[in-house]
């Protein structure tokens, strides 16, 4: 009882999702439909798919040249859990796409291939991956509603005498069946009143049904009617209506089946709509509706077959018996009314896709007994490698005006590249717990191979020898945090955050721009994936990682970056190995030192609040008030001076300084006006120099705890008093619960940082 009563549920919740999703309509409910939403159900493939861009929504995020618009679609929608993960990045990608849709919806078709390409592995399917995943959300939304058409013939027990069309009887029967209004339709009838239900495999339009004269009439008029004027582009709220929509045509198979109708029924229309069935579809890519990948192959996209051939084998209607009815399939035709993806297209033979040079400008694919009309965005992937060796055939000429080069380079944010290690590296995919820092130092190393030395002569005079003296790992803090080195004065400082968009475009006119080369993300996570079998540590770990990205700079002759000349600095990917071990040995001593609590991080901000207080009087010749005396003084300079001592760098004016500063506090003020002063975040040198002075006069006692810290880890953990024990055990317990060290790799990284820092 209790399993059929469940069954009971689920058949009731299936049945109300059918009726309230409109599954199946006959035409004049669909043309109701229409009517209520022209431009929902006025889209082109492109329309769509740039409405499902729109529909997750943007946020703006920092990025080294600014703000820029990021489209949350490529977060990954949160019902897509097949294994697919979102894009990390990329934002430029995703706006030059969504511009390109833009401009195939003004130019009222799809006249363009959009080709991504870059180095291998920069997530160029990823992209196109998120995409899919939101079309397939998207049209399970009532706003993302698809509809096609296919035709029913009714029984020949419902209309015997009929020849299979109907008559007097067959549109009583079907009018007792379902009607709506004053029209009778086939299109409600259950599976036994149904001889044959023909689909039609292009997914055609429903409104082709009508003839295109009229249609256009309907459609504009519908248009009108709700706000968006004539379809024609013209107004600021208005609708661009497409050529596929205004001149598009039935299929081949379903024009032949509207014809044979309208030719039984004499020219009464109002009977040929009767066997049209209205039919919600959804995106997807497992089944190939609406989106389909085509890898690599000689075979062609576009074939057909004679459904009509063998009678024996096919219950279709008497009147269909001397009508040659063709099925098309293959790739274009499943992916029609959506979108279709080339991978790695240049991998293929020319002759396979050079029909591609009059489908991507027509949207048609002349077979042998009639043209494929279609509706997709097409987007096709390479690499490089074959994009240049493509660019030296003759016909790169005639495909130049057709393709629209949308470049998906490397990333170069460490950690933008570490949210796509995040993704797949976890305690469930590696079978241990995953350490802090693991994945961040990969992150910043691939990064690092991936950068190219600025060309100071790009530059004005003024800045060329800073823009020269830039290291890779100074570059790579300045494009994430906009971090400039401690050794530059705070007006060079300044002057290189200003050159940060420079430099992150310098390269992007050039064919061998910065992200073309370097480590690609796949090899890290398979470096990634070996580390966490490294029986030497009980965590994958970061030390576990530095191990393996050594071995990967022993491997030349698999590892095309790594045969890079080294330049200043530069493509010395053995040396990165070492400069990442030093940023990692930084976080474990800071997250060490934060966890032992020897100062708060509200002693340093007080210090810090009190100095800005008198500099600010001090820039403004103001005097301040004594809180003991009351008095009116003017701004304290030995505490000022105390504290420029520590955190200004060396050979620094002071009153330059404190000026800077001021600017500083008043660019945060025009950027986030009504956010809190966090002195933290504008001025983290500063912080970070307070902390590393305090720490250094007492490194004696750091290092004692440090080694009571591994006593206690160890079986010495009873030469430890009581004291010594809470100590270590608050310690340990705020390194777990802050920053999600365990014991083993707490262990691991404390021994790594007494050995390199304090032995």
């Amino acid at each position: 009882m209790e399993a059929k009563r469940y069954l009971q549920e689920v058949g009731a919740q299936v049945s109300d999702d059918f009726v309230k999703n409109r599954s199946i309509l006959s035409f004049e409910e669909y043309v109701t439909l229409f009517m209520s939403d022209p431009r929902g159900q006025s889209r082109n493939a492109a329309q769509y798919l740039r409405d499902v861009m729109d529909h997750y929504g943007t946020e703006l995020v920092t990025h080294p040249t600014g703000k820029i618009r990021r489209f949350k679609v490529f977060d990954v929608p949160a019902s897509d859990r097949d294994g697919h993960v979102g894009v990390a990045g990329q934002e430029e990608v995703q706006n030059a796409i969504y511009r390109l849709l833009g401009n195939f919806t003004r130019a009222g078709r799809i006249n363009k291939l959009i080709m991504l390409h870059g180095p291998n592995g920069s997530a160029k399917s990823t992209l196109v991956n998120a995409l899919k995943a939101g079309m397939e959300d998207y049209s399970r939304q009532p706003q993302g509603a698809l509809y096609r058409i296919s035709w029913i013939f009714p029984s020949e027990k419902l209309v015997k005498g009929s020849i299979g069309f109907g008559g007097e009887r067959a549109a009583s029967a079907a009018a007792a069946a379902s009607t709506s209004g004053d029209l009778s339709t086939y299109a409600h009838l259950d599976a036994e009143s149904i001889d044959v239900r023909i689909p039609c495999e292009l997914r055609d339009h429903p409104l082709f049904v009508v003839p295109p004269s009229e249609r256009q009439r309907l459609l504009e008029g519908a248009l009108k009617k709700k706000g968006l004027g004539n379809g024609d582009g013209q107004g600021d709220s208005d609708f661009v209506l497409s050529d596929y929509m205004v001149h598009g045509e039935l299929c081949h198979k379903c024009r032949s089946i509207y014809m044979a109708l309208l030719a039984n029924y004499k020219g009464d229309y109002l009977q040929v709509l009767r066997h049209v069935r209205v039919e919600r579809f959804y995106i997807s890519r497992r089944y190939q509706v609406g989106t389909v990948t085509v890898e690599p192959q000689m075979s062609v996209d576009a074939m057909y077959q004679q459904v009509t051939a063998d009678r024996t084998q096919l219950n279709v209607p008497p009147a269909l018996h001397n009508v040659a009815l063709f099925e098309p399939h293959g790739p274009l035709v499943h992916a029609n009314r959506g979108l279709i993806e080339y991978s790695d297209l240049l991998k293929r033979p020319l002759e396979a896709f050079k029909y591609l040079l009059g489908f991507s400008e027509t949207s048609q694919v002349p077979l042998e007994h009639f043209v494929l009309q279609l509706d997709e965005v097409l987007i096709a992937s390479s690499n490089e490698k074959h994009l240049g060796a493509f660019k030296e055939l003759p016909d790169f000429a005639s495909f130049k005006g057709r393709i629209e080069l949308v470049r998906v380079p490397y990333l170069r944010r460490f950690k933008q590249e570490q949210q796509v290690y995040d993704a797949q590296i976890t305690p469930t995919t590696v079978g241990k717990h995953v350490a802090p820092h693991a994945t961040e130092v990969a992150a910043m190393w691939a990064v690092l191979t991936r950068l190219k030395k600025p060309i100071p002569d790009r530059y004005q005079p003024e800045v060329k020898e800073l823009v020269d003296q830039v290291t890779p790992v100074e570059k790579m803090h300045l494009y994430e945090e906009g971090v400039v080195p401690d050794r530059l004065s705070l007006s060079h400082g300044k002057e290189l955050r200003k050159l940060r968009t420079d430099m992150y475009e310098e390269s992007d006119a050039y064919p061998n721009y910065e992200g073309r080369s370097g480590s690609s993300a796949r090899e890290i996570k398979t470096a990634l994936f070996n580390a966490a079998q490294n029986p030497d540590y009980k965590c994958l770990n970061a030390l576990a990682v530095l191990e393996e990205l050594e071995a990967i700079c022993k491997d030349k002759s698999v590892y095309e970056f790594l045969l890079q000349e080294v330049v200043d600095g530069y493509h010395d990917h053995e040396e990165f190995v070492r400069a990442v071990e030093a940023e990692y040995l930084d976080r474990v001593d800071e997250e060490v030192r934060e966890s032992m609590g020897l100062v708060s991080e509200g002693q340093y901000r007080e210090l810090v609040e009190r100095y800005v207080y008198n500099v600010s009087h001090w820039v403004k010749n103001e005097k301040v008030r004594n809180r003991i005396t009351g008095s009116m003084e003017r701004p304290d300079e030995q505490r000022m001076a105390e504290l420029e001592a520590i955190v200004m760098p060396r050979g620094e004016d002071p009153g330059e300084y404190r000026r800077g500063l001021i600017s500083q506090i008043g660019a945060h003020k025009l950027d986030n006006p009504d956010a809190e002063m966090d002195y933290p975040r504008i001025f983290p040198d500063m912080f970070r120099r307070l902390r590393d002075h305090y720490f250094e006069e007492r490194k004696r006692v750091l290092r004692r705890n440090k080694e009571n810290v591994l006593k206690y880890l160890s079986e010495e953990r009873g030469t430890l008093s009581s004291r010594e024990q809470t100590q270590v055990e608050s310690t340990l317990e705020t390194m777990h619960e802050r920053y999600g060290y365990c014991e083993h790799c707490a262990k691991d990284a404390i021994l790594f940082l007494m050995k390199k820092r304090y032995g």
